[in-house]
């Protein structure tokens, strides 16, 4: 039985960060590409990721308050 490393997890979670975008085909990795990065460049990659959903977030919400306070 396998067991998951740290780094593999880390980039299953990269994957799945970046299936989360509506409207945007599903992403396959292959671990291979990543596996040569170390956990802190593939911790950093998930941060990056999470910063810019979290900023699109904020634009989504400051667009539709617009609509919101015209009614």
């Amino acid at each position: 039985m396998h067991t998951k490393t740290t780094k593999e997890k880390l980039i299953n979670d990269i994957q799945n960060l970046l299936n989360t975008y509506e409207g945007v085909p599903p992403t396959s990795i292959n671990p291979n590409l990543l596996q040569f990065m170390d956990e802190a460049t593939l911790k950093e990659i998930i941060g990056n990721l999470l910063t810019q959903k979290e900023e699109a977030k904020e634009v989504d919400i400051a667009w539709l308050e617009q609509f919101q306070s015209t009614h």
